[in-house]
């Protein structure tokens, strides 16, 4: 019984052996070769991202990859929880990236143009990736005030605490989607 599981062990190890060789790749790494990257995982949370958006937000398909993949591109940069984004968009606008709002505010996450005068001055607030990277931006500026405080920073950015509530409770509906995104970003980079 032992023989045949040995020669099975063997012969795997072999053929990823010869795998590696082919790839140029030292042995080692032909074991990761099969688990996916963190890019990979990033890219599985992106797709199931723009799935919840479409479909629940009757967002076309190419416009819900965009913001999508803007929400999984300021979420890294900022260090910020990509259902945290998700869930603040869908209060503002509804993902729609031409909303407008009090005081001027714009796009996507209502961000008001004469309220960050230096971080919006060569921005598009209609275009999603601005939008959302400046939105972001404010975000993590008001998470540093709060000294990491989600609801007091949320108070900052919408106003009330009313609005903090309204966008904890709302980031429960995107966990699901993002909790591969979540996983690739806890573990450590190979």
């Amino acid at each position: 019984m032992r023989r045949p599981i040995l020669l099975l062990i063997l012969s795997f190890t072999l053929s990823q052996a010869a795998v590696a060789q082919e790839r140029d790749l030292p042995a080692s790494d032909a074991y990761a070769q099969d688990a996916p990257t963190q890019d990979q995982k990033a890219e599985q949370a992106s797709h199931k991202i723009s799935e919840v958006i479409a479909r629940k937000f009757g967002v076309a398909r190419e416009k819900a990859q965009t913001i999508a993949a803007a929400v999984m591109s300021s979420a890294s940069k900022y260090s910020l929880p990509p259902a945290l984004l998700l869930a603040i968009i869908s209060i503002e606008s509804r993902f729609k990236e031409t909303a407008r709002g009090p005081n001027n505010a714009s796009g996507l996450m209502q961000v008001v143009p004469s309220a960050h005068k230096t971080l919006v001055r060569n921005l598009d607030l209609n275009d999603p990736e601005d939008n959302i990277d400046a939105g972001s931006a404010i975000l993590r500026g008001y998470l540093k005030s709060a000294q990491g405080d989600v609801d007091t920073a949320l108070k900052g950015y919408g106003g009330s605490r009313a609005y903090a509530e309204k966008v904890s409770l709302s980031v429960k509906s995107f966990e699901a989607a993002t909790t591969t995104f979540a996983f690739a970003s806890d573990s450590p980079a190979k």
